[in-house]
């Protein structure tokens, strides 16, 4: 069993309006022994049908005021760190190295929301492309990024563009993009950064986690050791979500044990059956 949901939102995030309460309440009710709270930190991500642009900045202050409060009330039932998610655009490097070198979070993600200024959210990115073409761009942005910063721990959801693929994963297989796929994980594990094993694919009816347990089995064959896994999770019920699993699924890629971060630092987990 994995005793830590190390990816997940709370009403600080733009997309979520959960309460940091329920979240942490309903992570006690699934059993786990740890948290980090990742919301996110998406500069200068423009506007969409949904949401301003600029509408992913909160204020860092206050929410490291609101999280420590918290640590404090919780610490007898749930070990509460504080993180967060940045999305990662090239020209942002020197600003993320900045915010988090100023903050002292235990744990930060680094995802590719965007690609070329575009969320695969949306139906628009796709259009003109087909899905294989589309994720070839995908994984290309995410080598540009990974080249320009560095001030992250753990990679989010590698594969994240093949849960709003017009096909899903029809075209889609590690095999298929191995070139490119090869590229960001060799650049993670020479660069001493995770791969994380966000599990919210398997609630985007993938039938697997973000990235392709195949992705996190090469990871492994390379030399990677740090796997952090989350549900990321934006509302209660999704705390911890297909955790039953997550577990076997990192069996089965060859790792015993898992990653969680502390103080920007990993600390090893033995994965418990």
């Amino acid at each position: 069993m994995i005793r830590c949901d190390a990816h997940m939102h709370t009403r600080f995030s733009e997309d979520s309006d959960a309460s940091v309460h329920s979240m942490l309440d309903a992570a006690i009710e699934r059993g786990m022994e740890a948290v980090c709270i990742t919301d996110h930190l998406d500069k200068d991500f423009p506007q969409t049908p949904d949401f301003p642009a600029g509408a992913f900045l909160f204020d860092l202050g206050n929410y490291f005021q609101r999280l420590t409060q918290l640590k404090e009330e919780y610490q007898k039932k749930l070990e509460v760190r504080i993180g967060v998610e940045i999305g990662l655009q090239p020209h942002l490097g020197e600003y993320y190295k900045e915010l988090t070198e100023k903050y002292p979070f235990d744990f930060v993600i680094g995802s590719v929301h965007l690609i070329h200024g575009q969320d695969p959210y949306y139906r628009g990115f796709f259009e003109g492309r087909s899905d294989e073409e589309a994720y070839h761009e995908a994984f290309e942005v995410t080598i540009e990024n990974l080249k320009k910063i560095n001030s992250f721990d753990s990679l989010g959801h590698l594969d994240y563009v093949v849960r709003y693929g017009t096909h899903q994963a029809e075209e889609y297989s590690y095999r298929k993009y191995a070139d490119e796929i090869d590229e960001i994980l060799k650049h993670l594990i020479s660069h001493g950064k995770g791969l994380e094993m966000n599990m919210a694919g398997m609630k985007y009816g993938l039938g697997f986690p973000n990235p392709h347990p195949d992705v996190i089995r090469r990871y492994r064959e390379l030399g990677g050791e740090i796997v952090t896994i989350g549900a990321d999770a934006h509302r209660p019920e999704h705390v911890a979500f297909d955790f039953d699993k997550a577990g076997e699924i990192l069996i089965s890629c060859g790792f015993s044990y898992y990653a969680e971060f502390k103080g920007r630092k990993p600390i090893f987990k033995r994965i418990v059956p």
